[in-house]
């Protein structure tokens, strides 16, 4: 049997049981790779058991740790994981931002050759990177490529500009099967559109600072015909809910909470239109909306000098609208719920957009690519026959 490279991941977290955007990306990347790499992953143990344990034909490993530091794991245990690790790896596969590994990787002496997705620049804790600037430089200088997710956030980031030759664009891209319309799909959209009507605005995620739910719920005000539901939580609910209470919105703002996987599809399909309204550029994707063109939803977004607004294209497959307007998000609203012509037209084009750029096989192609790029240029002698 040939010999396959063996590729880590490195991150803090996993998916199951962390459920979050580049938790659920490390997770397609380890298993959409598998058919040419031995993939494994090393994070920090989070909610769950510290040890060693295989997932869907992925081998896991999660490390002790003492607390989190601006939302980065303090775990000594971590540098001798790596360094245990990255000796039986040929190629390790960083996710920043993600200060334990990189302090592991630079204080364990490791030789390893890396690659490195970037997903956003540290945006909320910029006391933090008084600290770890340095550390982030000294990463990206030693990274063989640096994988963006988008040209938009190169354009827009002070740290990608100085490294444009070892950058690698590689898309987020979702496993796009789970948003078919199956009959139990089908029955529950119909249950959906009986309890709440037809006119439906969707938000999914987590309703946390930079999602700019406070400006969507203020221009449900000017949205007379519509009906917003928010499905999530986070820490930002309390602040909402009293929001749509003190403006009287109860009938037109509904929080449904965490709901599981297949209700959410049934969501989206039932849905006239997807709002993601964040006004801050820690929303350096919004894969939500991926989920949603799959599922031919037109998306209303926000003009972040982020991926935002590569992945929803404006005039195309929705409106991209200026961040933290709440009378431009009122608009835009109210234009696709009163054009049923222009929502198909956009529809059409969503989803064929989600089918030919953001599926997790082509975003697993460019990064197979990636990597035996640097495996072949690092003289690994392994081969991509």
């Amino acid at each position: 049997m040939i010999q396959r490279p063996r590729v880590l991941h490195i991150y803090k977290d996993y998916f199951p049981p962390v459920r979050g955007g580049i938790e659920n990306t490390i997770n397609l990347m380890a298993r959409g790779t598998r058919d040419e790499f031995e993939t494994s992953v090393l994070v920090c143990r989070g909610p769950a058991k510290a040890g060693t344990e295989v997932l869907d034909g992925v081998r896991v490993r999660r490390v002790p740790e003492w607390c989190r530091v601006w939302s980065a794991p303090l775990s000594p245990a971590f540098v001798r994981a790596l360094r245990e690790e990255a000796q039986r790896a040929d190629l390790l596969h960083f996710h920043h931002p993600n200060p334990t590994g990189d302090l592991a990787y630079l204080l364990g002496g490791i030789q390893t050759p890396f690659v490195m997705t970037y997903h956003s620049d540290v945006v909320r804790q910029r006391a933090a990177m008084i600290f770890f600037a340095h550390v982030q430089r000294r990463m990206m200088d030693r990274a063989r490529r640096i994988m963006p997710t988008s040209p938009n956030y190169v354009e827009s980031s002070p740290w990608l500009r100085k490294y444009r030759e070892k950058l690698r664009i590689v898309p987020l891209g979702i496993e796009l099967d789970r948003f078919q319309k199956s009959p139990t799909v089908e029955k529950k959209v119909l249950e959906i559109r009986q309890q709440w009507g037809e006119q439906l605005i969707l938000f999914v995620g987590r309703l946390r600072y930079y999602k700019g739910l406070h400006f969507l719920i203020e221009a449900m005000r000017s949205v007379p015909s519509g009906k917003l539901l928010i499905i999530g939580t986070g820490p930002e609910e309390s602040k909402l809910k009293r929001m749509v209470r003190d403006w009287d919105l109860a009938e037109r703002c509904v929080f449904l909470g965490e709901l599981d996987d297949q209700d959410v599809v049934a969501y989206l399909h039932a849905s006239r239109v997807f709002c993601l309204p964040s006004h801050l550029r820690s929303e350096a994707f919004g894969i939500c909306q991926i989920e949603a063109m799959a599922c031919g939803l037109p998306v209303v977004s926000t003009a972040l000098a982020t991926g935002v607004p590569y992945v929803n294209r404006h005039g195309e497959t929705g409106l991209v609208v200026e961040p933290g307007n709440p009378t431009a998000l009122a608009e835009a609203l109210n234009r696709l719920l009163s054009d049923p012509a222009l929502r198909e037209r956009f529809s059409r084009a969503a989803s064929e957009q989600a089918q030919q750029e953001f599926s997790a096989e082509r975003m697993c192609a460019r990064l197979k690519a990636v990597y035996w790029e640097v495996l072949q240029e690092s003289g690994s002698g392994f081969r991509n026959e």
